[in-house]
């Protein structure tokens, strides 16, 4: 549970964090502690959110800060580096000439196989009591579903966890 007053302040303060998170660099020995905060952002949030009352005036910001999240794993699972300014992970390219002779190599681990369960699991348990928070949502007697998409949120596609195989 977390003591900000509103959805809408929470998420500013994860997204602070989640900006922090990314700027670890996909780098050994970095690459471990990227992925174990991004672990622990992605399970406070996906506990904390039901705990503030379900609002649609502030379901836009946690779409979007959903979205970055979803971008930022896509980044890390990639061992990517963070470009902030498009806002998605890109390949770290080393020029020739800036690797200094009898150094160490440069070396960035994929996410392990634990670490992806870990990330599988947070996020069928976190979808679950996302889509329950929902139905509690304000919507003139309407399925939450029908009304996400009549405000253009909700394409009607359910999440598929058959989807995450190829990366969790």
């Amino acid at each position: 549970m977390t003591k900000l007053p509103t959805l809408t302040t929470y998420l500013d303060a994860m997204q602070k964090l989640l900006a922090f998170i990314l700027q670890i660099p996909p780098i050994d020995p970095s690459t471990y502690l990227r992925t174990a905060f991004l672990l622990r952002l992605t399970g406070d949030v996906m506990t904390s959110v039901p705990g503030y009352p379900p609002e649609m005036k502030e379901l836009q910001s946690l779409l979007d800060f959903l979205d970055d999240l979803d971008q930022g794993w896509l980044g890390v699972l990639k061992s990517q580096v963070w470009d902030p300014t498009a806002g998605e992970g890109v390949d770290l390219i080393v020029p020739v000439d800036q690797i200094e002779p009898g150094e160490p190599p440069i070396k960035s681990s994929p996410v392990s196989q634990t670490e992806k369960t870990r990330l599988r699991s947070l996020l069928i348990t976190g979808t679950a009591g996302l889509e329950e928070w929902l139905t509690g949502l304000d919507t003139n007697g309407e399925d939450y579903q029908l009304a996400l998409q009549k405000m253009g949120t909700y394409d009607g596609s359910a999440n598929d966890v058959a989807g995450m195989e190829g990366t969790c």
